[in-house]
């Protein structure tokens, strides 16, 4: 039988724009959006943005990032101003949320653009706009409003996944590969994310059904137990934000997840693909958690990049999200390392520190205080980062009240 031949480029740029806005951030008529981009990504954004004036958007604006301009400061920006941040564009941000504007990013960045950096000043860096981020950051890891995050492939990027191939080889490589896991390619790509969706809603329904306390996993250099906050709820695929919009905060999504308790988390965890964060690449990374707080931390590289992120603050050592993802996702089985958070965390069930979402709470988190979430088990941080623990060797239980341990996953699969 002969494979139905794919659109052409243009076409499948343009699905990709129209899932962003419709099935992505659900964009409503007469909602402000606010758009960040790397500049490679100009075709991308240019093409939500044609669709977001189709949805109606009362206006559309952009932000782009010029990795250029992000090298030059390193190389000649005196050493105090590795503790600035434009705080004012933050707060404008947070604003713009406040007043209903939906967020989109598109991410697609070097992944190795700070490699060469000083560590310390990357670490600087990040901790001052992690924390002029704050107003804008609480907002979307609430949901007060619809967001999402969409990939373009860039030649950076694509240079990173697949440094043996000619570059405009491997730009149509990455290309390819951020469609299909995008959901892109067949005839209709919103009534398979209306499908994907339902799948995912299965699962967070049978886990929310079941109120288990806390997961075990277990496997090579892994034996973790992660407590689950009180009042915890499981969410996956399309969400309703709280301005009452439904949108999918991932483009790609293969996860369920919820909230972990900040102060129940035990053992010992191994991490099961690199992470790569800012420029480093943190691989092999194996932790130690006693009360909840990392005590113990290696990585065989990155260690130190690791230990700097640790260091941001009190909630960086605790953990904000777990997911479940099975192993035989369809960007696992891509078989390729994206060096890219919004894939890579879809191969693999994963951890986050730092930051929890609000929205995994009964009744979305509506109603809840600072102190009542933080009561409930919920961490605060600067920062949320993800990496992945599962594999295919990999199993997960459900721990019950009662101490009674339920099969969620084995093998990495669900059960």
């Amino acid at each position: 039988m002969t494979a139905t031949p794919l659109p052409a480029f243009p076409e499948r740029l343009d699905r990709l724009a129209e899932v962003a806005v419709r099935v992505g951030l659900g964009l409503k008529p007469g909602q402000e959006l606010v758009m960040t981009a790397p500049l490679d990504a100009v075709p991308l954004a240019r093409a939500i943005t044609e669709h977001a004036y189709r949805a109606g958007a009362s206006l559309v604006t952009t932000f782009y990032a010029d990795d250029a301009a992000t090298l030059a400061r390193f190389a000649h920006a005196s050493d105090e101003a590795f503790d600035h941040a434009a705080g004012w564009l933050y707060s404008g941000m947070a604003d713009a949320y406040r007043s209903g504007a939906a967020r989109l990013a598109i991410s697609g960045d070097n992944p190795s653009l700070l490699a060469g950096q000083d560590p310390a000043k990357v670490a600087r860096a990040n901790r001052a706009r992690s924390r002029a981020y704050v107003p804008a950051l609480e907002l979307i890891a609430g949901f007060s409003t619809n967001w999402t995050i969409v990939s373009a492939a860039t030649k950076p990027w694509a240079r990173t996944v697949f440094p043996d191939l000619p570059e405009d080889e491997a730009l149509a490589r990455l290309w390819d590969a951020v469609f299909a896991a995008s959901r892109i390619d067949g005839p209709d790509p919103v009534s398979a994310w209306e499908s994907h969706n339902a799948d995912l809603r299965a699962r967070t329904e049978r886990l929310n059904a079941s109120r288990f306390s806390a997961l075990r996993f277990t496997g090579p250099g892994t034996n973790l137990t992660v407590g689950l906050a009180d009042d915890h709820e499981w969410c996956g695929g399309a969400t309703t934000a709280k301005n009452g919009i439904v949108c999918n905060a991932n483009i790609p999504t293969e996860e369920v997840f919820t909230t972990p308790h900040k102060d129940r988390v035990e053992g010992i965890v191994t991490s099961t693909k690199p992470l790569s964060y800012q420029g480093t690449l943190i691989d092999g990374i194996r932790v130690r958690f006693a009360e909840g707080r990392i005590v113990e931390a290696t990585a065989r590289t990155g260690a130190d990049v690791l230990a700097k992120v640790l260091e941001t603050d009190e909630g960086a050592a605790r953990l904000g999200e777990v997911a479940l993802v099975p192993a035989s996702s369809a960007i696992s089985a891509s078989g390729l390392l994206f060096y890219n958070t919004l894939y890579d965390e879809n191969a693999a069930s994963h951890i986050a520190l730092g930051q929890a979402y609000s929205k995994c709470f009964r009744n979305g988190g509506e109603g809840l205080s600072e102190a009542e979430l933080s009561e409930r088990g919920a961490n605060r941080s600067l920062i949320h980062i993800d990496w992945m623990i599962g594999s295919a060797d990999i199993d997960v239980d459900g721990l019950t009240s009662d101490g009674e341990a339920v099969p969620v996953m084995r093998k990495g699969e669900w059960v």
